[in-house]
């Protein structure tokens, strides 16, 4: 690529980056003289529906949505299509189940993160501190895997070096989460997600331009790969795939940390409400729509994975081929944005679980004042520190960060699934179910992907949340039951 054309590529996305921190600056001049963790951490419960599904969405569709899923559709076939449409039903599932009874309780104890939920549900301060260690290790995984998988793309797509994309875009997101907080996150994850969906429909376009259309790519299909046509891909897709995934990036995705804090964040019913349908509609366009693109570009790269360095690359090399040099740099934002928008959505939380959960907590519990200057100075070093160890590690890149994602996926959602949904509407969930549930099943999932372990072939998570199950149900049932006032908070 000529240093022309890469300094073509690479201008849009400067201007890009130069927006989110405009805004991030913007939102810290509106949010000055309120209440300091009400505004930081979730942006003083003042999101409309639009924005709510924004920014959802967005944290909701990593870099791996855009480079390693249609990596694996443009190998799979329709099939992948298939087992990934599930992932339309998260944005209704997560709102329509935890987000009106999250807010209700938020309000009422004056909750800012999905940890002050669960200690104030199960009365263990032992267990929250737990759940901020879970969410922090995790999320520091797969912020890794968006790290590296937008630095490869960038590299990829512009012929500059992996760092310099590292550099570039790494240190815009931790520095504009740091400055601004939730609502920054909010507001420029809107703007991800509006980006997103251009970056799909301009390269479906050029893609469908260079294959010679629907009708020809689909024929080129049909005679080289019949298998790509079927659901089960003559092999290359069992059920087991299809159950997993199922489990991994649709049911099980309702208790996602970073998904719940969202029902905190909104302003009213109305909105949530139109949050739920505006969310699935988008959802499910990007969903498709990358996917289906993947599968289309088989009409201008022929051949298999392998013969252009592995599935990350796929879309990386799509785009280098179909787009004109011009608007090579309009077409990488979108994927970009995808990678920043859930690295900043995770970060905050990642942040909430330190000062908020840990800090803050562990002083009010003593009696000991904290005065605001230092309390945003703490909180914005918290996520700067976060932001860039997470940039360290990135600079040494794994590869597969689907993978990786999948793995931070599958532990967060051992923790979690079962102790919020019980623990918000069960009452015979206690403190020590809830505490075996968490420690135990994610011990457990952790060491069965250490060691490879599966049952039947099914992805770890079935292992993870079976066994996060039945430790609480058996923790929930010799465990000292909840106090009646706290059962009458939750459930009266």
């Amino acid at each position: 690529m000529s240093e022309q054309g890469s300094l073509s590529a690479l201008l849009p996305l400067i201007f890009f980056m130069a927006v989110m921190v405009g805004i991030s600056i913007f939102v810290r001049h509106k949010q000055a003289g309120k209440n300091f963790v009400g505004s930081y951490f979730i942006g003083n419960r003042e999101l409309g529906g639009f924005v709510l599904a924004m920014t959802t969405v967005a944290t909701y569709s990593s870099v791996s949505s855009f480079v390693g899923g249609p990596g694996m559709a443009y190998q799979v076939g329709f099939g992948w299509i298939y087992m990934a449409v599930v992932q339309v039903t998260a944005i209704f599932l997560v709102l329509g189940i935890f987000g009106k009874r999250v807010a209700l309780l938020a309000r009422k104890f004056n909750a800012v993160t999905v940890v002050d939920i669960i200690r104030e549900r199960f009365k263990s301060d032992f267990l929250a501190a737990i759940s901020a260690f879970v969410i922090v290790l995790f999320f520091c995984g797969t912020m890794t895997a968006q790290f590296v998988g937008g630095a490869k793309l960038f590299s990829a797509v512009t012929g500059y070096s992996y760092e310099t994309g590292l550099i570039l875009f790494g240190l815009v997101v931790v520095i504009y989460t740091s400055i601004g907080g939730f609502r920054a996150v909010a507001l420029t994850d809107t703007c991800c997600a509006l980006i997103m969906m251009a970056g799909i429909v301009l390269l479906l376009k050029y893609v469908l331009d260079a294959g010679g259309g629907y009708e020809n790519i689909m024929l080129t299909i049909e005679k080289n790969n019949p298998e790509m046509l079927e659901p089960f891909s003559f092999g290359n897709m069992p059920w087991t795939i299809y159950f997993t995934q199922w489990l991994l990036v649709g049911i099980c995705t309702i208790a996602l940390p970073q998904s719940v804090v969202r029902g905190i964040s909104y302003k009213d019913t109305h909105g949530l409400h139109d949050a739920m349908l505006i969310g699935t509609v988008v959802v499910g366009f990007m969903n498709i729509g990358i996917n289906f693109t993947g599968i289309l570009a088989h009409g201008v790269l022929p051949g298999s994975p392998a013969d252009y360095g592995g599935v990350d690359n796929i879309i990386p090399t799509t785009i280098v081929t179909v787009m004109p040099k011009e608007l090579v740099g309009l077409a990488i934002i979108g994927p970009l944005a995808a990678s920043i928008s859930t690295i900043s959505g995770l970060l905050i939380v990642a942040s909430s679980a330190i000062v908020k959960d840990v800090y803050l907590h562990y002083k009010e519990k003593n009696s000991q004042p904290v005065e605001t200057s230092k309390l945003r100075i703490l909180s914005m070093m918290t996520t700067a520190v976060i932001g860039g160890t997470v940039f360290i590690i990135a600079l040494t890149p794994p590869s597969l960060i689907w993978l990786i994602n999948m793995f931070a996926f599958g532990g967060l959602e051992t923790a979690f699934f079962w102790t919020l949904l019980l623990g918000l509407f069960w009452k015979g969930a206690n403190k020590f179910g809830a505490q075996l549930s968490m420690v135990g099943g994610t011990i457990i999932y952790c060491a069965t992907q250490a060691a490879g372990f599966k049952i039947l072939n099914l992805h770890q998570i079935t292992i993870g949340i079976t066994c996060s199950l039945i430790l609480f149900l058996i923790g929930s049932y010799f465990g000292k039951k909840s106090d009646e006032e706290t059962l009458n908070k939750f459930f009266g």
